[in-house]
């Protein structure tokens, strides 16, 4: 994290369902604080534009603003469309610039990256992953997102990670839900994600009691989808969010599942002995995407 210490950022993170927005320099040193609900762009953006306005007009000088917003989104510099939200599920916020609008509208530069990205970079600054050189974060609410930090350097490529669409294994018989995803059916996502639990089950995910079935059946998808990363990318840590992880009984179901499906092939002791360290919650809780905003905002605070 780069950037004067003295120095004050602006931080967004734009989520399906409401955005959070924040001045500060520190996860201890926030000086003003705003959420409120994901309604249309025009409406969402230009209040989280004069949340940040009326901060300048109060004498708060912002170096820099970060965005990790939900996606997917553009990130390839240079391009006609580099800081938009692209072909998202969400309707309304297909092609939207989200970047663009806010360095018009503030006049200081902007950073950008996916909120999955920014909660990873949030929680290997100031949370769970602090000190690892590479680790994964994976959210589970409105939808499923992925993103992480490797070789000591957030996860890009040909676009971002999009671990919520991972295909996994899809036992009709035990699960005749068609999924809910509206580009793949059966992704991660589409059957594992909060809406689909909501539409499989007919109930809100948070009311479902903790023996329901609903819980071994969504433990198994999401330890599927870990075992593909573990072996695939082969993290230090993974750390799994979102409102659907917040059921206590979750995270044992899932790790008990991830040593199952690996059958100890996976020789490392983090995760043959060791795994409830290994497959944690945020240390940050529900702070990591917006102070990981402010930590990309950080990065490019005074270029």
């Amino acid at each position: 994290m780069t950037g004067d210490a003295g120095q004050l950022y602006g931080a967004v993170e734009g989520g399906g369902t409401k955005f959070v927005c924040l001045v500060g320099r520190a996860p201890d040193a926030v000086v003003a604080d705003t959420s409120f609900s994901t309604t249309t762009p025009e409406a969402t953006l230009g209040q989280a534009a004069q949340f940040f306005r009326t901060e300048q007009a109060g004498g708060r000088t912002l170096a820099a603003i970060g965005v990790g917003t939900f996606g997917p989104v553009d990130l390839q510099r240079g391009s006609p469309t580099w800081g938009y939200i692209t072909t998202t599920p969400k309707p309304g916020w297909t092609n939207v610039d989200v970047a663009g609008y806010l360095h018009r509208t503030l006049g200081v530069p902007v950073a950008f990256d996916t909120d999955v990205n920014a909660a990873a970079l949030g929680e290997w600054r100031w949370g769970a992953a602090r000190g690892l050189d590479s680790f994964l974060y994976l959210t589970v609410g409105t939808g499923i997102g992925g993103g992480g930090v490797v070789g000591g350097q957030l996860l890009h490529g040909l676009v971002h990670p999009e671990i919520g669409h991972l295909r996994v294994p899809h036992d009709r018989e035990a699960d005749p839900f068609a999924g809910a995803c509206p580009f793949h059916g059966d992704c991660l996502e589409g059957l594992a994600s909060g809406p689909a639990l909501r539409a499989r089950w007919g109930r809100p995910p948070e009311s479902l009691p903790a023996d329901h079935p609903a819980w071994p059946l969504e433990a198994r998808y999401l330890a599927l989808a870990l075992v593909n990363l573990v072996c695939t990318v082969s993290p230090q840590r993974l750390v799994v969010g979102g409102g659907v992880m917040r059921q206590p009984q979750l995270f044992p179901l899932i790790r008990n599942q991830v040593r199952a499906l690996l059958n100890g092939y996976v020789r490392a002791p983090e995760i043959i002995d060791r795994i409830d360290g290994y497959i944690v919650a945020p240390g940050l809780g529900g702070r990591s995407g917006v102070l990981g905003a402010l930590a990309l905002a950080a990065a490019i605070g005074g270029d």
